[in-house]
């Protein structure tokens, strides 16, 4: 179940997410955007042009020179009111320092490096942000962007073939934690289906999953010639759902049948691109997992466990009879929006890759030059790497560990999958560990990533050892070379679909 979600969120209920400029009022008195940084160069160069020292323009302007400082760092967006303040102190006009173009061309190149700093590629290499100082030549600066540039352009050429995935990926997720993952209209469609179905508590049978099917117009058909890039088919013309007759052990029997009949519940029409591919996705896991562990039941469960102070994804998979992951996923949902806790979430191979991940906690997931998770690399001391060492796979496994954004607990299990065994992690701010079974735990870790020092880099004595007498043979993934599925439905055989159906439908 993919664990970022679809649809934006209502007025009434959206938190603002951090925004890449400055958004203020324009003269007019209606909202722009505006570049925070070039503002900031056009205060200063007016300012300095006028003679102005720092402490007089804010004298001036009846601000500490603190926030003067801040403004023309490009740290702090003046509202209007200042702004005409603001140059009405350096004898210009507000429409004057909002030119989109730099004053000059020594403001022009700090600017741009001003601004590879705050973007991903500083971010992915873990570089510490500098100051631009009036020292550095312009050369200096001119060599930092060239390399800036073409590491950039490295990075995007390596994530040439999945980068229309990734970015999405990146927005979707920008959505989500902009809404805690919280999505009330998805949550009221699950309750009126499971009420259309009679279900008045417990954990959702098999067969009342056969009664909502039948309730929405379908019959479910077991089959052994399924096509093998698809979960399930369905015969949207004479109202069937073909399944495959051995769901693998991994997985829940009612989950295909449920995210086949969400497509059809939700008005899913064939996606335009990759995007709607994906948010179709979501939605539809969603709304599954609405089902399978319903809002009120789920909530009364939770907040209960957490006046015991023994919230335990054990004990919500054990109580709605759903997988591990389905509960961690499902408990994303609703812990910060019902229950005030943030939290996180990783899904990793044992490579160490990361499949999936949410955080609304701070944590700072790896992430390449787009910003994009999926697919990195996660650190070797974190839960998600380290309960694959851990030789009791019965128990829950928790730890502590400390990070350079903070303190983070996190209770994770392994899972098994026919591409390998991979880990499944729940995680929250040590702050709000007090609600959580596990929380004694004496496991603990330091991890200094993205400093390559941490885990990315052998020790030197090792390293000295080794490094001239050594040549591993890398196993390939068959997937480092192939190009991002195709098609209407990424990755699925259209004509075996429709060879596949043309077959059951004369029977």
């Amino acid at each position: 179940m993919s664990i970022v979600e679809p649809r934006p969120r209502p007025a009434s209920a959206a938190r603002p997410t951090e925004p890449s400029a400055a958004v203020t009022d324009t003269l007019d008195g209606t909202p722009d955007e505006i570049d925070s940084l070039t503002l900031g160069r056009r205060i200063r160069d007016r300012r300095i042009a006028a003679g102005l020292t720092l402490g007089a323009l804010a004298e001036a302007i009846g601000r500490a020179p603190s926030q003067v400082s801040a403004i023309e760092n490009g740290k702090r967006e003046p509202r209007l009111s200042m702004l005409r303040t603001i140059a009405g102190a350096l004898g210009t006009t507000a429409d004057e320092l909002l030119r989109p173009d730099a004053p000059n061309e020594r403001a022009a190149l700090e600017i741009a490096v001003e601004r590879a700093q705050r973007g991903p590629v500083f971010r992915a290499l873990g570089l510490e942000p500098f100051r631009v100082a009036k020292s550095m030549s312009d050369q200096t600066l001119q060599t930092i962007l060239a390399l800036h540039h073409e590491i950039d352009r490295l990075h995007r050429e390596r994530a040439a073939t999945p980068e229309e995935a990734r970015r999405t990926n990146v927005q979707l997720r920008a959505e989500m934690r902009a809404r805690d993952n919280f999505y009330p209209e998805l949550e009221a469609q699950a309750a009126e289906l499971l009420t259309a179905v009679g279900h008045t508590g417990g954990p959702v049978s098999h067969q009342l999953i056969a009664d909502m099917a039948s309730h929405l117009g379908y019959s479910l058909h077991y089959v052994g010639d399924l096509p093998h890039s698809t979960r399930s088919v369905t015969d949207k013309r004479n109202g069937r759902i073909y399944l495959p007759t051995a769901p693998t052990s991994s997985r829940d029997s009612r989950s295909p049948i449920l995210q086949a009949l969400a497509s059809h519940a939700l008005a899913h029409e064939e996606p335009r691109n990759y995007g709607d591919f994906l948010r179709q996705r979501i939605e539809t896991n969603y709304l599954t997992a609405a089902i399978l562990l319903p809002e009120q039941a789920a909530v009364r469960f939770l907040t209960e466990a957490k006046n015991l102070r023994r919230i335990s994804m054990e004990e919500l998979r054990d109580h709605f009879a759903v997988t591990y992951e389905t509960a961690a996923h499902r408990f994303t949902n609703l812990a910060t929006a019902r229950l005030g806790i943030p939290v996180h979430f990783m899904k990793v191979h044992e490579s160490g890759t990361i499949i999936k991940a949410y955080e609304n906690d701070r944590v700072r997931f790896p992430s390449d030059a787009l910003g994009a998770v999926e697919g990195t690399t996660v650190c070797r001391n974190w839960t998600a790497r380290t309960v694959f060492d851990v030789t009791d796979r019965f128990s829950p496994w928790y730890q502590y560990t400390d990070t350079p954004s903070g303190t983070f607990w996190c209770t994770s299990r392994i899972e098994k999958a026919k591409e390998g065994e991979y880990s499944v992690s729940v995680g929250v701010p040590f702050e709000h560990v007090k609600w959580f079974r596990g929380r004694e735990t004496p496991h603990r870790a330091v991890s200094r990533c993205p400093d390559e020092t941490c885990c990315r880099r052998a020790p030197a004595e090792l390293a000295e050892r080794w490094a001239d007498a050594s040549w591993p043979a890398a196993r390939t993934p068959t997937s480092l070379l192939a190009a991002l599925p195709t098609g209407t439905f990424p990755g699925v055989d259209q004509t075996e679909v429709y060879e596949f159906l043309e077959a059951h439908a004369s029977r």
